[in-house]
């Protein structure tokens, strides 16, 4: 006993990775999937003067459209093949599942297990076609509008060029989702989440000395700077603590005596995550704020009233952009957490099972008290998500400093990160037993 106590707590050494061929074929898949991912972000639309877009982007990197970029890994400022990203998908999920919610049909698929969630997965793949085409269509009509210094970014504007952004842009997400699909089932981690944390931390050595040559120049003093990297590194301290705090509900299995003997009788607990959203109402609440500004943003000659108004208040450290930011954090915070934690289920699982939380009755008054401590704990974590995120950006917003440095941008690094580690660690814990169940039984064959 002791011997196998010992071999468990060396599972996660290099010589436990070293064995562990499956989970060293997935890293390499997922490494693999995101350098294919990042050469497309270089790969350029055809049609395109890359010279006077560059001008003409430097000088809107500012707004809705630099942070649109910082997600796509810097795939939209160059306009490239991936110059839409995941972003559709995304959109599209959410409204997926806001329907579902409401329509009982969709429901009904939800509770039919894997065949449901394959239907609904199919729906969300066919209306992520029809946004990005949407959304690649604005594109392409907003990149005829634009003019630099030098002429217009396309080069031969017209309906052949409409169809060639739309056929590219479009391919390129239906790719990048496939490509994440694939990341999730033979790789490691969450494949979207992956795509987006790849195009933010590729680009982190360009944000950081951009940042430093802004301070060589003076347009960021020495003092600012350093407030900026203590606050990033104070934020992701705040990030690490806030992902792994619980709250643990004891939960009480009774006595029942089989023959002779006695069974039962322990305590366990229930983990409620503080932010049990984790770090998807951000990235909802950024998707749903970047889709009617598809081509907001090109607007270059001001002759749409309505557009420019838009473009001017949806700007970073704007009251209305802020405002709808922490709407939405919020709103998805309390949506996300209700669709992956039910009390009703669970407390009818505990039922079922025998366990029931001391002082509260089992069934409906279990459910009606994980709800309220879950109700409370979802406050505490989006009025967090949404400090994380608003406050480094009205800072940011202020100084000009790139987004990288965004408590978004952070939170998506840090929690993605700490997921893949986790799924890294549950990999060789795995393996760990694997062998040492193979050792009992090979001890067991000799005996």
């Amino acid at each position: 006993m002791a011997s196998a106590a010992e071999q468990l707590a060396q599972s996660l050494n290099w010589g436990a990775f070293a064995k562990a061929t499956d989970l060293k074929k997935r890293l390499w898949f997922t490494l693999g999937a995101l350098i294919v991912y990042r050469i497309g972000t270089y790969i350029p639309l055809p049609g395109i003067d890359p010279q006077i877009l560059r001008e003409i982007f430097e000088s809107q990197r500012g707004g809705i459209l630099g942070m649109f970029d910082m997600f796509s890994g810097g795939a939209l400022g160059r306009m490239t093949l991936f110059a839409l990203n995941i972003m559709p998908y995304i959109t599209a999920s959410i409204i997926i599942q806001l329907m579902t919610a409401v329509s009982p049909q969709l429901e009904t698929l939800k509770k039919e297990g894997e065949s449901g969630r394959k239907m609904l997965n199919q729906y969300t793949r066919y209306l992520t076609l029809l946004l990005a085409v949407f959304q690649s269509f604005g594109i392409a009509v907003g990149l005829e509008g634009m003019q630099g210094g030098s002429g217009g970014a396309v080069i031969d504007p017209g309906w052949f060029f409409r169809f060639t952004c739309v056929v590219t842009l479009t391919g390129g997400t239906m790719f990048l989702m496939w490509l994440g699909e694939q990341i999730t089932q033979r790789g490691i981690g969450n494949g979207i989440s992956l795509i987006i944390f790849a195009g933010i931390v590729a680009n982190l050595p360009t944000a950081l000395g951009a940042t430093l040559e802004m301070g060589r120049t003076g347009a960021l003093s020495t003092f600012v700077i350093l407030i900026l990297l203590v606050m990033s590194v104070l934020v992701v301290m705040a990030i690490v603590f806030i992902e792994r705090a619980q709250r643990r509900i004891v939960v009480q299995y009774p006595k029942r005596q089989v023959g002779n003997k006695m069974f039962g009788g322990e305590s366990s607990h229930l983990p409620l995550k503080l932010n049990t959203s984790g770090v998807i109402p951000p990235i909802f609440a950024s998707s749903l704020l970047l889709l009617p500004l598809t081509f907001v943003n090109f607007n270059q000659n001001n002759e749409i009233a309505w557009l420019t108004w838009l473009t001017t208040h949806l700007s970073h450290g704007q009251p209305l952009y802020i405002a709808l930011y922490i709407g939405m954090i919020v709103f998805f915070a309390f949506f996300y957490t209700a669709v992956v934690f039910n009390p009703a289920e669970t407390a009818d699982n505990l039922k079922k099972h025998g366990g029931f939380v001391p002082g509260i009755r089992p069934g409906k008054n279990t459910a009606d008290y994980l709800d309220f401590v879950l109700t409370r704990l979802t406050v505490l974590g989006a009025a967090y998500l949404a400090a994380i995120c608003v406050l480094p950006e009205i800072l940011i917003s202020q100084y000009s400093v790139p987004f990288y440095f965004g408590g978004t941008s952070l939170l998506i690094v840090v929690s993605v990160t700490m997921d893949t580690v986790a799924q890294v660690h549950s990999h060789l814990l795995a393996h760990q037993y694997e062998g040492l169940i193979k050792k009992s039984k090979l001890r067991g064959s000799r005996r």
